[in-house]
C-alpha cells in the first residue's frame, strides 16, 4: 500500500499468491497433494488456471510455497523461543517440545500434507536442508546464551546444536515421527533431559587417535 491508501501492483501480487497456497494447502489436506491439481486450485478460486501459472510457472512451485509456509511457521515458533524469556535449559525444553507438537499436528495427524512431506524429502527439495539449517541456528542461540550464562560448559556451540538437534531428530522428523510411532519411548522430555545434563558436563573433544 502506498502514501495514499492504495493497493500496488506488488502487494496485489503478494496477495495473489498467498492465496493461491492457502487454497492449495487446503486442497493437499482435503483430497492430497498428489491429486491436486493447478486446475482444481483455479476452480476453488474462481480463475483460470492460466492466471494460476502467471504467479507459479508450474505445480511444483505452488508445492514448495505450501511446505515452505508450513516450515516457517514451526520456524518462526522456534525462533520466538530461541529469543524470548527464560533460562537456556527452559529455552530447549520449549523448542524442542514445541517444534514436535507443530510437525505432528502438521504432518502426522494429517497424513495426506505427510505425503506432501515424504515427497520432499525423497525428492532432495532445497526447502528441507534449508529448514534444518534454521531450526540449528535457533538451536545454536539457546545454546551460546547458556554457555555464556555458565548454564552449559563452555565449548563449540555450533557442534552441541547440531548433536542436540541429531539426538531429537526422531522428534522433529516427520518421517521418523510416523515410522517411531509404536515405540513410544524415551520420550522427548527424556532426550531434552539426556542433552541438557551433556551441555553441562561439555561435549569432549574427538580422539583424534582413533579415527
Amino acid at each position: 500500500m502506498n502514501a495514499m491508501g492504495e493497493t500496488t501492483p506488488n502487494a496485489r501480487e503478494n496477495e495473489q499468491r498467498a492465496r493461491i497456497v492457502a487454497t492449495a494447502e487446503r486442497l493437499f489436506r482435503e483430497i492430497g497433494f498428489q491429486k491436486t491439481t493447478v486446475a482444481d486450485i483455479a476452480r476453488e478460486l474462481r480463475m483460470s488456471p492460466a492466471n494460476v501459472y502467471r504467479f507459479f510457472s508450474a505445480k511444483s512451485e505452488i508445492n514448495a510455497a505450501v511446505a515452505r509456509h508450513l516450515m516457517s511457521e514451526v520456524e518462526a515458533a522456534a525462533q520466538k523461543i530461541a529469543d524470548g524469556p527464560g533460562s537456556a535449559t527452559e529455552r530447549l525444553r520449549a523448542l524442542i517440545v514445541a517444534n514436535e507438537a507443530m510437525n505432528a499436528e502438521r504432518y502426522v495427524a494429517d497424513r495426506k500434507l505427510h505425503d506432501m512431506v515424504e515427497a520432499a524429502l525423497d525428492e532432495n527439495w532445497p526447502i528441507i536442508s534449508e529448514h534444518i539449517d534454521r531450526i540449528d541456528a535457533a538451536i545454536e542461540r539457546i545454546v551460546v546464551s547458556g554457555m555464556e550464562s555458565g548454564e552449559f560448559a563452555p565449548g563449540d556451540a555450533n557442534l552441541a546444536a547440531r548433536l542436540v538437534h541429531v539426538a531429537c531428530i526422531r522428534y522433529c522428523h516427520p518421517r521418523l515421527m510416523v515410522e517411531c510411532a509404536d515405540h513410544p519411548t524415551p520420550e522427548s522430555a527424556q532426550m531434552v533431559e539426556f542433552c541438557i545434563a551433556a551441555l553441562r558436563a561439555g561435549i569432549p573433544s574427538p580422539d583424534p587417535s582413533k579415527s
